[in-house]
């Protein structure tokens, strides 16, 4: 069985989350298509596993992988997992030429993305995606992608972030307190905007995605201890930063969604010789390693197929030698105050 870990911030009861959640990204057709039974098949395969824990975003496939998660989870008790979903973007449907994410999103709906982190289009967002999830209830609210990745500039991405806090944070506001949803943060790349929120608001849990892992640990220098400080939850998304600590540094290997530079080849190397060295393999290690903070309560990686989703939940319940860790620390590979 999966671990649990419960997080009870705000002394309401709280949320239990499994230790491995369920990333829906790639179910919504994520750079290739698969098929409706397909994607039912592998959310199946992540439930019959013990996987209590499901994030998906209006964003993947532009509601695909919402719909999708409507087939699993319409016959689960409501209370046997925890759901968690995104604000700031509004679908909006189009003619087939003049939808978004050609691409990257592969047979999805025809739709535009339209940002939006406004009061009115925060309370839009969650009616629009308990439709399309057929539910009554979203655990989890996390603002959406408010980086510099997604916005381009650091000056555009201060003005989403003022409007946010002028808008879609009161509204995340009002429904936590009225109980509609159970907790609210922010589901962003970057760690830098997290902090800022954090000391702004009165925020429950970051999915922060990419930037805690084995190759990089700069969320360690200051926001994470602030999290654990705070009592502020953090879900780990992208633990194999897009692949190469899954499939190890082989010829045309992903880093941060792009073919992986030499530096980042070369310590994914190390990396995978010293978690051998201990009969582990790398991605276990990639896997586990998140989960040493305090701060973490689940680690989502994503997967389209059986076969990866056998391999999280082998990830999941592999017990990872302390020697590992320390000759980690011992070689510089991770930090020296990383847990």
């Amino acid at each position: 069985m999966l671990t649990t870990r419960h997080w009870d911030r705000l002394g309401n009861g709280g949320l239990s989350f499994t230790e491995l959640g369920f990333g829906a990204a790639p179910i919504g057709n994520l750079f290739k298509a698969i098929t409706d039974d397909q994607a039912h098949a592998v959310l199946e395969a992540a439930w019959a596993g013990g996987v209590r824990y499901f994030d998906t975003a209006p964003l993947y496939g532009l509601g695909l992988s919402e719909t999708r998660l409507n087939r699993l989870l319409r016959d689960k008790p409501r209370e046997s997992y925890v759901l968690s979903s995104k604000v700031g973007r509004i679908l909006k449907a189009v003619p087939p030429d003049q939808r978004d994410g050609i691409g990257k999103w592969i047979d999805v709906p025809s739709r535009q993305e339209i940002y939006d982190y406004g009061f009115d289009a925060t309370m839009r967002s969650l009616e629009f995606s308990l439709e399309r999830l057929g539910v009554d209830r979203i655990d989890i609210l996390y603002v959406h992608d408010l980086d510099i990745f997604n916005h381009g500039s650091a000056e555009a991405l201060q003005a989403r972030l003022d409007a946010f806090m002028a808008g879609g944070y009161r509204a995340l506001l009002a429904l936590r307190d009225q109980g509609v949803i159970r907790a609210f943060g922010g589901g962003i790349n970057e760690w830098q905007p997290c902090q800022w929120l954090l000391e702004r608001g009165d925020f429950d849990l970051f999915l922060l995605a990419g930037r805690y892992t084995l190759l990089e640990q700069e969320a360690q220098e200051s926001f994470l201890p602030l999290c654990v400080e705070r009592g502020v939850g953090i879900v780990v998304g992208g633990p194999y930063n897009s692949g190469i600590l899954a499939t190890g540094p082989q010829p045309g290997a992903h880093w941060n969604y792009a073919p992986a530079p030499d530096w980042v080849m070369q310590k994914a190397a190390r990396l995978q010789a010293v978690s051998a060295a201990h009969g582990v393999r790398l991605v276990d290690a990639a896997f586990q390693f998140p989960l040493r903070h305090p701060a973490v309560v689940s680690v989502i990686p994503g997967g389209q197929g059986l076969e990866e989703m056998a391999s999280n939940l082998k990830a999941a319940q592999t017990k990872i030698p302390q020697a590992l860790w320390d000759q980690l620390r011992d070689e510089g590979l991770i930090r020296a105050d990383a847990p």
